[in-house]
Parts: C-alpha cells; structure tokens; sequence
C-alpha cells in the first residue's frame, strides 16, 4: 500500500478529525483513511461518465462491416475448448 503525507492542513481540520476518531474509538490515522477513503468514492455522475468513455472507446474499436461476435460468446468457447 501507498503512503502519503498531507502538510499544511488547518488545524482545525485536524481536531474533528481527532474528535470523530476519539468518538468512533479509532486512531486519527484510520480516521483520515476513513475520511479520505470516503471522499474519493465516485459519484453516479462520475461512474455513468466513465461508463460513457468506455462505451465510445469500444464503439471506436468496431471495424465497420465485420460482424462482432457478443464477448459471452467468445467467453463460452474458451471454457468449452479447455
């Protein structure tokens, strides 16, 4: 796992952190961990956005006039040939 050290936070911040974690019975540490770890879950924007790009990069792999075999398919018969 990374590390990463945060400087210049008000200081503030630092005591709610250090009172919801003396409240939950946790460390500061694994409060920030909690607290970080729950700002950066995607939104349902963020996660249709990234579905969106991912549905145009495989429309743009689409050769034009080639018939595209459903991937199930495909998986069905790797799994068959073993």
């Amino acid at each position: 796992m990374g590390q990463i050290l945060i400087r210049n936070l008000d200081d503030s911040i630092i005591e709610t952190l250090k009172r919801r974690a003396r409240v939950a019975s946790r460390s500061l540490e694994a409060e920030a961990r909690l607290a970080i770890a729950r700002g950066t879950q995607l939104t349902r924007e963020e996660k249709r956005a990234m579905l969106d790009e991912m549905m145009q990069e495989a429309q743009r792999l689409v050769a034009p006039g080639v018939q595209q075999t459903e991937g199930w398919i495909l998986i069905n018969e790797a799994r068959d040939e073993r």
